[in-house]
């Protein structure tokens, strides 16, 4: 099912103006890749970016075409680690959400 753009308006709002809910998406988007679900952690990405820096100061960050962009975190998209990490930073320092990855044996 598509997300409707209502929902996705509400979802951005919410990222804007909630600390702890901005940091469990970011947080949700990197434990989605780290299990396997690129598709979803792109999503998820898609949205905090559209929700907190934009494309367009994203694409200046990175020097990189707006576009360009877009189709990396594209269901079909595929950014290399570059970009891949490039995104993660631009929106860590824009999102003062300072991400670490921690072990848990199981």
């Amino acid at each position: 099912m598509a997300l409707t753009r209502e929902f996705k308006d509400t979802v951005a709002a919410r990222v804007r103006r909630d600390p702890r809910f901005r940091e469990a998406l970011f947080t949700e988007a990197i434990n989605a890749f780290l299990g396997g679900d690129t598709v979803t952690g792109k999503a998820i990405l898609r949205d905090l970016v559209n929700a907190t820096v934009g494309f367009e100061e994203l694409a200046d960050q990175m020097e990189k075409p707006s576009k360009s962009l877009h189709r990396m975190l594209a269901p079909h998209g595929n950014p290399s680690t570059d970009n891949f990490f490039g995104i993660v930073s631009a929106l860590q320092k824009k999102t003062r959400v300072k991400l670490r990855v921690t072990a848990k044996a199981g």
